[in-house]
């Protein structure tokens, strides 16, 4: 019987009629959220990956200048009050977060909102530990004294010196009055949150001769643990490291009152 040429031509470039044809493996399409993500990311970090870690620990960062009642020029670094706030809320009252690290590198910036911070961050119930990174000056020194143990990077600096106002003030006794009122706030907290004596810390406020034309102080690292004002010098590691044994602490002490 003669064989069909072209039938077998077929079957060669086709392989075998009675083997199933293995479908073809084709990449799904990203969707158009993951896209937007890695699109967001490029722009915002510079890279195309961030690692993704489910962590027990929440970060909050405060850096450039504290934003309260007054918004400030687009062009400065700032840190908005009201956009840390109900972050800390949502920390206080998520079981799975065990810890919070606060991040600082401020220049400092509206009194009341920074001292509200403050408070925030001290009536946290689960243990907080802040790291000074840069700088954590004027309004930012309250905040780095407010969590349960604190840290300054070695080349760190915070500058210590009295409230001040800018804009129209009334030049009457009973504003005077209110701005050295609530500069014992501010000092109040600082001496009952970190090591520092209400005396101390004053003395370095009102010191002349170090900042150029101004009063207060500039203290550098090991300076600030010198003082009572940060309780040691490190970096991240060491925040973290103490920030876990903390954490572990009260685990502990929960198993104890259970």
């Amino acid at each position: 019987m003669p064989v069909d040429q072209d039938s077998n031509q077929r079957k060669k470039l086709t392989g075998d009629s009675n083997q199933e044809q293995q479908p073809a493996v084709t990449e799904e399409p990203m969707p158009d959220d993951a896209k937007k993500r890695v699109l967001d990311t490029i722009t915002q970090l510079g890279q195309t990956n961030v690692p993704q870690l489910e962590s027990n620990i929440y970060c909050l960062s405060i850096i450039g200048q504290v934003e309260g009642h007054i918004q400030l020029p687009p062009q400065n670094k700032t840190t908005k009050y009201e956009h840390l706030i109900p972050q800390l809320v949502a920390a206080e009252q998520n079981s799975k977060i065990e810890g919070v690290l606060v991040l600082l590198n401020t220049v400092g910036g509206d009194v009341e909102a920074g001292l509200a911070i403050a408070e925030m961050v001290a009536s946290l119930t689960k243990p907080v530990v802040t790291l000074v990174l840069g700088g954590g000056h004027s309004i930012g020194v309250p905040i780095a004294v407010s969590g349960d143990y604190s840290f300054i990077a070695e080349t760190a600096t915070m500058t210590i010196h009295p409230i001040r106002l800018t804009g129209l003030v009334i030049g009457v006794p009973q504003t005077f009055e209110y701005l050295d009122k609530m500069q014992d706030r501010v000092v109040h907290f600082i001496a009952r949150h970190s090591k520092i004596t209400e005396e101390q810390f004053k003395d370095l406020m009102l010191r002349t001769g170090e900042l150029t034309r101004d009063i207060g102080t500039n203290v550098i690292g090991a300076d600030a643990v010198k003082y009572g004002l940060i309780d040691e010098v490190g970096g991240l590691g060491k925040a973290l490291k103490k920030l876990n044994e903390l954490i572990e602490k009260a685990r502990n002490e929960e198993r104890i009152v259970q």
